[in-house]
């Protein structure tokens, strides 16, 4: 899924708050680089130390939990979906998590590069994404996110 790409805003944060209902410290998408309602998003996370899980995981070597960084493919692949008109509204939650692999660790500092095809939509509430973070031209993570319309 490797794109060439500007860092330009395509969705700022202040838009991306407007789309998806997270909130800090959960808002874990600062840019939209790239979007294509119902198909693909590609999206910047700026990893800082003053993130909160970086009290506890770890003292002395702090490490981006790897479940946050599975969430910030999650709401990369939310912002797919919250543009497309026939969809109903609603919260759409994870379902399912499959063939997830963290290849590299992710520290602060990095900034995380994600990208999210949407694979399937079915009934207009269940839904599968694939979606990948690098770290520069690293992978640093990849796999398939289900997700399902709550109602």
């Amino acid at each position: 899924m490797k794109d060439s790409f500007s860092n330009a805003a395509v969705l700022t944060s202040e838009q991306i708050m407007g789309l998806l209902p997270h909130r800090y410290p959960f808002a874990l998408v600062d840019r939209v680089v790239l979007h294509e309602p119902g198909h693909r998003a590609v999206a910047i996370k700026n990893v800082t130390l003053n993130e909160p899980q970086f009290q506890g995981h770890f003292p002395n070597r702090p490490l981006m939990p790897g479940v946050l960084i599975v969430e910030a493919m999650a709401q990369v692949g939310g912002i797919i979906v919250t543009q497309m008109p026939d969809l109903p509204k609603g919260l759409f939650v994870f379902a399912g998590i499959d063939n997830v692999r963290f290849r590299r660790p992710v520290v602060p500092g990095d900034q995380l590069n994600i990208s999210c095809e949407l694979v399937s939509l079915k009934r207009k509430r269940f839904g599968k994404v694939k979606g990948e973070a690098m770290v520069g031209d690293q992978l640093v993570c990849s796999g398939e996110l289900m997700f399902s319309l709550v109602d």
